[in-house]
């Protein structure tokens, strides 16, 4: 079996799919393993690393693709229209060939025509960010590892912008106040920075629809804030995401978050609904009544973004409060978020590949395959774009 890894082309993107240690195990594993010259230069991985590990550096992109049978992105491959959209500069999908499988973040809910595209061109596309959140599972949980990195980077992205220090400071001076932090969603990447913020010294809370965060938040040493309501019981799905809720409960939910918004120094959104435009939980209003130097920083930009100020993909100030919209936050520390994401795409090949005939052979009554799986043999199979399909 040979496995390609490409560069990513993507704007904002500088991880690669594949690490020297990544590579090792796969070759031993039976495989042989292609990277595209420079692929992971932005990562800080060279040619030279990969080499050592055993891998062929290949500088032709039509030869790497085409002569693969296992494809290892980050984010989807690049199509004709992402082209004329200015997004690209080459129609990678067309180098692949049929049969070829393609394992990445492959963002279905949001790019729905790619799914076609790719049944069209006959390869198996597994969406990595559909794998379930089982226990076996954990290792392959990509949203997981680059959440918790993004968590992470988002304290780290307040501060290079809040004008004040994070800790209290006692001084011959005087004293320094501490910073209050509140988090909006306390998932992975919402618990990691809660964490974070801790660590600095800052004052923190947080709020989530589901009941069971309060526990987690308390655990970090955070503040939990939520409205209690009957409906809170049955905020999370069986998969461990948080599901919409009603309008009344968002309501009351919106003026408890206004209340605490105009305490608050630096404020974390991290909500998301797979599957949906992000939910708003910070409205112009609320950014108009927080404290000149404050800080919001939006992880959901890119989908929407949480608060109706964000403008994707900048840090602009309104009325004294700066909002960063930052794209891809997990890039912007690419050797690590790499490291971690090249595990999870080794730790979801490893099973199904058959030791003797050193082939993939995939179980496909395996449920961790048949949630992630998109298409394969020429046709859409993933239960929620077959639906829609046929329809």
């Amino acid at each position: 079996m040979k496995i390609a890894v490409p560069k990513e082309r993507r704007a904002h993107e500088r991880r690669v799919a594949a690490t020297p240690e990544t590579v090792k195990k796969f070759i031993a594993l039976g495989c042989s393993v292609l990277v595209e010259t420079g692929a992971g230069e932005a990562s800080r991985i060279t040619d030279d690393a990969y080499i050592a590990a055993g891998a062929q550096i290949e500088s032709d992109l039509k030869t790497l693709l085409g002569d693969s049978d296992i494809i290892l992105k980050v984010q989807r491959p690049l199509l004709a229209q992402d082209n004329l959209s200015g997004d690209g500069d080459v129609d990678e999908l067309a180098l692949f060939k049929r049969g070829a499988i393609l394992l990445a973040m492959l963002s279905p809910y949001a790019n729905t025509a790619a799914i076609a595209a790719y049944a069209a061109a006959g390869i198996t596309a597994i969406a990595l960010e559909f794998v379930p959140r089982i226990s076996r599972a954990q290792s392959m949980d990509v949203l997981s590892s680059q959440s918790n990195l993004a968590g992470y980077r988002a304290v780290i992205e307040a501060i290079n912008v809040y004008d004040r220090a994070m800790p209290m400071m006692m001084t011959a001076a005087g004293t320094i106040a501490p910073a209050r932090v509140l988090v909006l969603g306390a998932g992975v990447a919402g618990l990691q920075a809660i964490a974070t913020a801790k660590r600095l010294g800052a004052i923190v809370s947080a709020t989530d629809v589901r009941a069971a965060s309060k526990e987690q938040v308390e655990s970090l040493g955070g503040k939990f804030v939520m409205v209690e309501s009957e409906e809170v019981k049955q905020a999370e799905t069986a998969g461990g995401y948080a599901k919409e809720m009603s309008d009344d409960y968002k309501r009351r939910q919106a003026e408890l978050v206004a209340e605490t918004l105009k305490k608050q120094d630096i404020v974390i959104c991290t909500a998301l609904i797979p599957g949906r435009k992000a939910p708003i939980l910070i409205n112009d209003d609320m950014v108009h009544s927080m404290r000149a130097g404050s800080v919001i920083v939006d992880l959901a930009s890119e989908q929407g973004g949480n608060c109706t100020l964000t403008k994707p993909g900048e840090v602009i100030e309104i009325n004294g409060v700066t909002i960063v919209g930052l794209f891809n936050i997990p890039s912007r520390l690419s050797a690590d978020a790499s490291v971690l994401y090249a595990k999870n795409l080794l730790h979801y090949l490893t099973p199904h590949v058959d030791t003797t005939t050193k082939n993939v052979n995939f179980n496909w009554q395996d449920e961790i395959l048949t949630a992630s799986a998109l298409t394969h043999a020429g046709e859409i199979i993933h239960p929620a774009f077959k639906l829609k399909q046929e329809q």
